[in-house]
């Protein structure tokens, strides 16, 4: 690698591979050590293209969802199934993986900056700026900068744009499949949001059990499914349906009169 050699974002890879290294020494623990990262379907990794590949998930916090995928994704590829033990994978991190972020988050303070230089694709929310709900049209410019890095390699998107659970996807995850036509890659996580503040820079609270399961690609009619199809299927693929909180209440409830039982007992 050229010391100065740039991906198409303009980013020094010399500098972004360090970057990397340092902040994956530095969040290693977050996921094993003070709390526990339970993975599940990891070898799906490595059976993966080089390029073109989106992955949708579920969004618990701005940026600890993010971190641990990264961590995931360098250890699968280094040869670990479903582990993240020993942190040596991050050494020779892979490069071209890159996430989707709201541009105001991006540039809020120093550290959110590092972070999207590690590879962040800074989008404008065509829903929501500054607090308040808005309305504007979708930039082309945003489109292109997703199809330009699925062109360079993975891509880590957030359908609900939220990190508030059960919210609907936004039809804009759609049109990107239904363009580029990537490879989609399902995952579903958990814990995240009890284990860390929203920013998922602090952690709120220790030996939390943090789950991952990477799915096998969605099987997609790029030609002839809609737009609200492919929606639909995000809905399920992520496990973000409404039917989906009728479970968990259901597990809730079950959990609840177990504690019950024990404390009569």
């Amino acid at each position: 690698m050229g010391l100065f050699k740039r991906n198409p974002f303009g980013h020094i890879l010399f500098l972004k591979k360090w970057l990397i290294r340092i902040f994956g020494a530095l969040t290693h623990r977050r996921f094993r050590g003070f709390n526990e990262l339970q993975i599940e379907g990891s070898e799906v990794l490595k059976n993966l293209p080089d390029t073109n590949v989106l992955f949708i998930s579920n969004h618990q916090t701005y940026f600890a969802d993010v971190v641990a995928m990264f961590h995931v994704f360098n250890a699968s590829l280094s040869g670990r199934t479903d582990s993240i033990k020993n942190v040596g994978y991050i050494w020779n991190p892979k490069l071209n993986i890159y996430y989707v972020a709201a541009k105001e988050t991006m540039k809020a303070g120093l550290l959110p900056k590092i972070l999207a230089y590690m590879g962040s694709i800074s989008i404008e929310r065509t829903w929501r700026a500054e607090g308040q709900d808005v309305n504007r049209q979708v930039k082309m410019s945003d489109i292109s900068s997703i199809g330009k890095a699925l062109d360079d390699g993975w891509v880590i998107t957030f359908p609900q744009g939220t990190t508030t659970p059960f919210k609907p996807i936004r039809k804009g995850t759609a049109y990107i499949i239904k363009r580029y036509q990537p490879v989609v890659v399902p995952i579903v996580i958990d814990g995240f949001r009890r284990s860390f503040d929203k920013k998922g820079l602090r952690i709120k609270k220790k030996n939390i059990l943090q789950t991952m399961e990477i799915k096998e690609p969605l099987v997609i009619d790029y030609e002839n499914e809609s737009t609200n199809d492919i929606v639909k299927r995000i809905e399920y693929a992520i496990e973000q349906h409404p039917s989906f909180l009728k479970v968990i209440s259901r597990k809730d409830l079950e959990a609840q009169e177990a504690l019950n039982k024990l404390r009569e007992w």
